[in-house]
Parts: C-alpha cells; sequence; structure tokens
C-alpha cells in the first residue's frame, strides 16, 4: 500500500530577517525573500488570547514542501517565515516528512490581529 499523493498547491514565498543599522545606533529588521515553493498546507489547532486593547488569533499549522539539500538557500529553517500574500506563517520546526527525505513538514504558526 502506497502513501497518499501530496498535493502541492499552495504557492509560499520563503522569507528569512536580516538586521542592518538603522542609521541611529540601532538596528533594523527587515525580511528578505529567498524563493517561492510550493506547498500543502494543513491548519490544525487554533487559540485566542486576548487583552483590553488586542485579541490575537494563533493557528498552528503543518506545511509540507519539496526538500531541497542540506545547506541549500531555499530549504526552510526555524525562525524563517512563509508569506502567502498577507498571510505570514512563522516557521518553528522543521522535520523530514518520509525516510527517503524527499519532503519536510514545516511546523509554523500563524498570528492575527483581531
Amino acid at each position: 500500500m502506497s502513501a497518499p499523493a501530496i498535493r502541492l498547491n499552495r504557492k509560499l514565498v520563503l522569507e528569512e530577517a536580516r538586521r542592518a543599522p538603522d542609521g541611529a545606533g540601532g538596528l533594523i529588521e527587515t525580511w528578505v525573500a529567498l524563493g517561492t515553493l510550493w506547498a500543502s498546507v494543513q491548519a490544525g489547532a487554533g487559540r485566542e488570547r486576548g487583552s483590553q486593547l488586542v485579541t490575537v488569533s494563533n493557528v498552528s499549522y503543518r506545511i509540507v514542501v519539496r526538500a531541497e539539500p542540506e545547506g541549500s538557500s531555499g530549504r526552510p529553517k526555524p525562525d524563517q517565515r512563509f508569506r502567502e500574500g498577507g498571510r505570514i506563517y512563522r516557521i518553528l520546526a522543521v522535520s523530514e516528512h518520509d525516510q527517503a527525505g524527499h519532503f519536510l513538514v514545516c511546523h509554523a504558526r500563524e498570528e492575527v490581529l483581531a
């Protein structure tokens, strides 16, 4: 029995944070696109936390992408993120999806201000 096929039907931009001097003695964080990957995106559990000023909706995601070789700039890793239009998925952890290492599972979180 073979495993079900993975449908990579969502186009995500892989981004990495870079820090640069802000001209006033501090640093500014910018996000730089490393490439575009096709992915399968599956929502997990969600929760909401709030205060008097703002409510944040927090949803976990399981994002599967084709594996790139170790050390490749197109291989996702923790502390990077995926962007899909205005949506941001922060990568928390990455693991291999299968023994052959053809696909990677990126455990990610999306936070949305409500």
